[in-house]
């Protein structure tokens, strides 16, 4: 069964720095984009950051300079470097992926269960 994993959220000053993983795991033969969203308390959720297989990476306009996705190798992780945070960042944080499985034999999108980013002084 597929599963990703968010790591990396808390609590960090104005103008700090916080960098999220996100970690899929099960019986995978393949993953295509990988995401990051976020959704704040009476707002819908939005797209923060995306990277495809081949290493192209968009942003929304809100993060972009500032935050940076990455993915490892294995194509299994994604991470994001947040720099410069505010506390409009505040949000849920959640990993996003379209994933080859052995159960579905097809790609589908999988959802993390989210990580607390809370940019506060």
């Amino acid at each position: 069964q597929v599963q990703l994993v968010e790591s990396g959220g808390g609590l960090v000053q104005p103008g700090g720095s916080l960098r999220l993983s996100c970690a899929a795991s099960g019986s995978i033969f393949g993953t295509n984009a990988m995401g990051w969203y976020r959704q704040a308390p009476g707002k819908q959720r939005e797209l923060v950051a995306r990277i495809t297989s081949g290493g192209r990476t968009n942003y929304a306009d809100s993060v972009k300079g500032r935050f940076a996705i990455s993915r490892d190798n294995a194509r299994t992780t994604a991470y994001l470097q947040m720099n410069s945070l505010k506390p409009e960042d505040t949000a849920v944080y959640y990993c996003n992926a379209d994933i080859f499985s052995q159960e579905t034999r097809d790609y589908r999108p999988y959802w993390g269960q989210g990580t607390q980013v809370t940019v506060s002084s």
